[in-house]
């Protein structure tokens, strides 16, 4: 239903930005399913790969089979996210999102509150930073 589940950004202070390019995402992405069409349902992996760059960050893009849709921006100054990296950091938050998925006390469809999620999507942010 294109509302966000989970958004954490790093630096606070621009917050409003990034959930603003994150909701604009949202539409490249749904361009880019219908785009894709047959061929998308037929691959198991569902990475979209570089959705849009702009002058300051690059945004990806990463959809489930259940059609949640995962999506990330980086700073356009980090050279050193390449591809296979941005694709393993879908996959861990694919995984980790599935382990909520199977917590019998969420609701699918609410905001994610998960201590552990926090911690793995920390980890990455941090890793990336």
């Amino acid at each position: 239903q294109n509302y966000p589940l989970y958004i954490r950004s790093v630096p606070t202070e621009n917050e409003l930005k990034f959930h603003y390019t994150v909701h604009t995402s949202l539409d490249v992405v749904d361009e880019k399913i219908s785009a894709m069409g047959k061929a998308l349902v037929d691959q198991r992996e569902l990475y979209l790969g570089l959705l849009y760059p702009t002058e300051d960050y690059k945004v990806y893009g990463y959809v489930t089979n259940s059609k949640v849709k995962f999506v990330m921006v980086v700073d356009s100054s980090n050279t050193a996210l390449r591809d296979n990296e941005i694709r393993s950091m879908f996959r861990k938050l694919h995984s980790s999102y599935t382990d909520i998925m199977c917590n019998p006390f969420y609701n699918p469809g609410d905001r994610i509150h998960s201590r552990a999620f926090d911690t793995m999507v920390n980890s990455m942010m941090m890793q990336v930073c």
